[in-house]
């Protein structure tokens, strides 16, 4: 449904003295989501994993430099389609609460976005009392302002406005920030149900553990890259990790020794080389000077020089 073949994202600014600056937060991203597929992007922040999301709907800010292709069911998602398709067929569940209106009662904003999806007006707003019902919030909470919700009842609203209506691409950008982990594991088994209906899933999110419960694939974003897609499997058992980033970011969680060999922040640009050379422990010559393609390997794709 969603193919993503080496995008990058730059943007121009200056600096003091008007001197005009090129930043690449984005080198090359590669992923594929099909009808039915949860595909989880994990990595660290700055990875570029919410510029991904906000690219494909077409909101960059001007200063935004886009190369790379971006498809939508086989067709190129240019920026006019964007604009058709944002809301209705592409979905997203913003990382932010900001995102709310604050000046609009809650359910007033689900319905809206049920009528922006084709649901038809004079059903929106039981449709909206439902989906408050799925993500267990009263019926009186559509009455509610955001600054009266708390932050997981907000993340809950964001959520059920984005899935109320039929899009066939969800965008979940940290869908389970602030929930209790109860309801952080009823929102992903509502996206499971998504994909199982035949819809596809972008799940962004930090917390790798909790996205395996419900992922088909895992993509791996370092420094603006993608470096793996492997599948949530492949994350247990002989543990058939590909890439070294990936492998340290998987034994840096608390489940597996906490062994942190991951620097603070990798930065995109990196000398053009993969963007996890500098800490790699198993660095060749090349891996500093040249990006190589993401390309087959062991059951999966992996970009590295020594897979």
């Amino acid at each position: 449904m969603l193919d993503v073949k080496q995008l990058s994202i730059c943007f121009s600014n200056y600096s003091f003295g008007l001197k005009k600056q090129e930043v690449c937060a984005i080198r090359s991203l590669d992923l594929s989501v099909k009808a039915g597929e949860v595909v989880a992007v994990v990595g660290q922040s700055g990875a570029g994993k919410s510029l991904l999301a906000h690219a494909l709907l077409g909101i960059l800010p001007r200063n935004a430099q886009v190369t790379g292709s971006l498809s939508f069911k086989g067709m190129e998602l240019t920026p006019k389609e964007m604009v058709r398709l944002r809301g209705r067929e592409i979905a997203l569940v913003p990382q932010s609460v900001a995102y709310l209106n604050p000046l609009l009662h809650v359910g007033v904003q689900i319905s809206r976005a049920a009528e922006l999806s084709g649901i038809a007006a004079k059903s929106s707003w039981s449709s909206t009392i439902k989906a408050l019902k799925r993500y267990k919030l009263d019926e009186e909470v559509a009455k509610h302002f955001p600054f009266q919700l708390s932050g997981g009842m907000a993340r809950r609203i964001l959520t059920a406005t984005a899935t109320i209506g039929g899009a066939s691409l969800i965008l979940a950008d940290e869908p389970t920030n602030g929930l209790d982990e109860d309801t952080a594991k009823e929102t992903l088994e509502h996206l499971r149900q998504l994909a199982d209906c035949g819809k596809a899933v972008l799940l962004i999110t930090h917390d790798i553990e909790a996205a395996l419960q419900v992922a088909d694939k895992v993509t791996v974003f370092c420094g603006g890259v993608t470096v793996e897609e492997a599948f949530a499997s492949d994350f247990y058992g002989e543990n058939k990790l590909r890439h070294p980033y990936s492998q340290a970011l998987w034994a840096a969680l608390p489940t597996n020794n906490f062994v942190n060999d991951l620097p603070e922040k990798i930065h995109a640009a990196n000398n053009g080389g993969c963007p996890f050379s500098a800490t790699c422990c198993e660095r060749g010559d090349l891996c500093g000077e040249v990006l190589p393609e993401l390309r087959e390997f062991n059951g999966g794709r992996v970009r590295c020089q020594n897979a």
